[in-house]
């Protein structure tokens, strides 16, 4: 693949989006510790942030570290209609644009010299369009590699722009610790610092053996690549995801498997109606475990056909559910979560034989037309019953 000899990938970021939004929209918020949601952090406002709060954390856990926040209820239409708006701005800045999630792409500007200026100039007016249009501050990475953008980006926040230029690369990457790396997350720096690894230049002097010892294959060679700043990937535009996924923070309380299911159903109800929205059908489903003690586990299950039926998805997750009840039971849980991978399109696939009467969407597909003209709880299983609905965050269309 080429990568380029100059800076021009943007990494483009909204700081403390669901917050920011909240501030903007109500000016008694502003410059005050404000958390969005309450019995699980969805975001944190920087001034929390200062506090310690961070996103995930329980929240009476939050209220303790910072008393004086203002504990919002989240409104997932604003962010919505915020995001919208943001990549509105986004798209006529250039039309390479890959969106990450809803508050954060990366935009390919190498072809905009001669219209635009450099790569600074678009990333500065950037801001200020976003800023202007949209109510919101963003902060702006350069580099020459996506990796290297993301890093800037992350060292920037909040509302900052950051320029790594092609000859200061490994001197600015190097000093960095081991958690700026993509792909670090608690475990992985647990292992690295038990080896006495706390930056990136000492991955970098490693050697991949020793990493792919530590930590696995995969892992192993990903983090010694980006230790050295080799990441290839273009800005890549139009591709539809590979996978959809859903998860739900559950706190520290213990969860019967009753509980559990309910949680699971729901999950597998909204995961079944965006994949048929989508023209969708998935072959392998992965069952996603947090763990009291904060260690993650998956489990994951392929089927021989691909579909977008409700009950076949939900029927593979309960049995990925129950093998893993064991060390539910034993370890206490904080998160679950579901991934449907190998995605398809539902033109494309083969129709298996023999038909029978569980076999057919006709159901899923009637439901998905009630929930759209009368809401997704107008009809639901009686297991959701009296539950509060689980928050449906917003998402980046799947362009096809």
């Amino acid at each position: 693949m080429f990568v380029s000899r100059d800076a021009t990938i943007l990494h483009a970021d909204l700081d403390a989006f669901y917050a920011s939004v909240e501030q903007r929209d109500n000016p008694r918020l502003r410059g005050r510790p404000v958390i969005v949601g309450g019995g699980v952090v969805l975001a944190a406002s920087y001034e929390a942030k200062a506090r310690g709060v961070r996103t995930a954390m329980n929240g009476r856990q939050a209220r303790q570290l910072c008393p004086s926040a203002i504990v919002v209820p989240p409104r997932m239409e604003a962010y919505s209609a915020a995001s919208r708006a943001v990549f509105e701005v986004f798209a006529h800045t250039t039309p390479l644009v890959q969106g990450i999630s809803i508050d954060e792409a990366f935009l390919e500007v190498g072809g905009l010299l001669k219209i635009a200026g450099p790569p600074i100039d678009i990333a500065t007016a950037l801001r200020r369009d976003v800023l202007e249009q949209v109510g919101l501050a963003i902060t702006v990475g350069i580099a020459r590699t996506k990796f290297l953008a993301k890093v800037a980006s992350g060292v920037a926040k909040p509302d900052g722009l950051l320029l790594v230029p092609p000859d200061g690369e490994l001197a600015f990457l190097r000093p960095l610790p081991v958690e700026r790396l993509w792909g670090v997350g608690r475990v992985t720096t647990g292992k690295l610092h038990a080896l006495g690894i706390r930056t990136v230049a000492d991955v970098a002097d490693l050697g991949e053996a020793t990493l792919v010892s530590v930590l696995g294959r995969a892992a192993g060679r990903h983090l010694h690549a980006l230790a050295h700043n080799h990441d290839p990937r273009p800005v890549e535009t139009g591709g539809r995801r590979h996978s959809i996924g859903s998860q739900q923070a559950l706190g520290r309380g213990l969860r019967s498997p009753e509980e559990l299911d309910a949680i699971l159903a729901g999950t597998l109800d909204r995961l079944g109606r965006r994949l048929r929205a989508g023209r969708r059908t998935c072959r392998t489903v992965m069952l996603r475990l947090r763990f009291a003690d904060f260690t993650r586990a998956t489990r994951s299950h392929s089927m021989p056909e691909a579909t977008a039926h409700t009950a076949t998805l939900l029927d593979a997750a309960r049995g990925l559910l129950a093998t893993a009840l064991p060390m539910i039971i034993e370890q206490g849980i904080t998160l679950l979560g579901v991934s449907l991978g190998n995605l398809e399109d539902d033109r494309s696939v083969q129709l298996a034989l023999p038909f029978d009467a569980q076999s057919g969407p006709e159901l899923d597909v009637t439901l998905d037309a009630v929930h759209k003209r009368f809401g997704s709880r107008a009809v639901t299983r009686g297991t959701q019953l009296g539950r509060r609905p689980a928050l449906e965050v917003p998402l980046l269309p799947d362009d096809g």
